[in-house]
């Protein structure tokens, strides 16, 4: 597929949209240059990237990695076909719930079913994408948001329910307290069309590990 390819590569838009948002944004500048020379790394496997994103779903960052990594061990290879025919109790066994077991045999199945839409993805837009990957079982927008940030390297997506972008918002830009919505859309607006970006850098805020899915 077109976007496998992109493993472990950095965005191509991430120079550009720092000198832009350090010039725009003096509150993210300075996280910016705080993290200078890191970088977000995409992974590009776009089977994997939803697979990680689902074990991540509601669960710290540290707990998913160390479920993730059991899980990666007991299939080998994570790949559709891998994944498919992989035992319920086996992924049970990784740490996964009932639920997230059935989403990963359920993504797997939308993978082997649907191979030529897939390889249409990099050309879509977002939207359509999302629209897409959430009628897949356990595919919410958050997961397909990212899938778009992280497999795609799609620039402007700003996931509004991921709580650690959140939480990285309402500490730089409000001393901790909550923000109504609109508040916290009208940031976003401001890094415009950069805002995978800045919501890379408020996961940052809250911990010093990248995220990488």
């Amino acid at each position: 597929m077109e976007f496998e390819r992109l493993a472990l590569m950095t965005p191509e838009y991430w120079d550009k949209a720092k000198r832009t948002l350090i010039r725009r944004d003096p509150v993210l500048a300075t996280v910016i240059r705080s993290y200078r020379g890191e970088t977000m790394k995409l992974r590009g496997k776009g089977f994997q990237t939803l697979a990680r994103a689902i074990v991540g779903q509601q669960i710290s960052v540290k707990a998913a990695d160390s479920i993730w990594r059991r899980v990666r061990k007991s299939v080998v290879r994570v790949n559709p076909k891998r994944m498919a025919y992989a035992p319920s109790e086996e992924l049970r066994a990784c740490g996964l719930s009932n639920a997230k077991v059935l989403y990963m045999h359920s993504l797997a199945n939308h993978f082997l079913e649907n191979a030529r839409q897939i390889r249409q993805w990099p050309r879509m837009e977002d939207e359509a994408i999302i629209g897409e990957l959430t009628t897949i079982k356990g595919i919410g927008r958050w997961t397909a948001e990212m899938f778009l940030i992280f497999a795609l390297g799609r620039p402007d997506v700003f996931p509004i329910d991921d709580l650690g972008l959140l939480k990285g918002i309402y500490r730089l830009y409000n001393g901790g307290e909550k923000m109504t919505k609109d508040a916290v859309l009208a940031v976003g607006e401001t890094w415009r069309p950069y805002r995978s970006l800045g919501t890379w850098y408020m996961w940052r805020v809250l911990d010093p590990l990248p995220v990488l899915y």
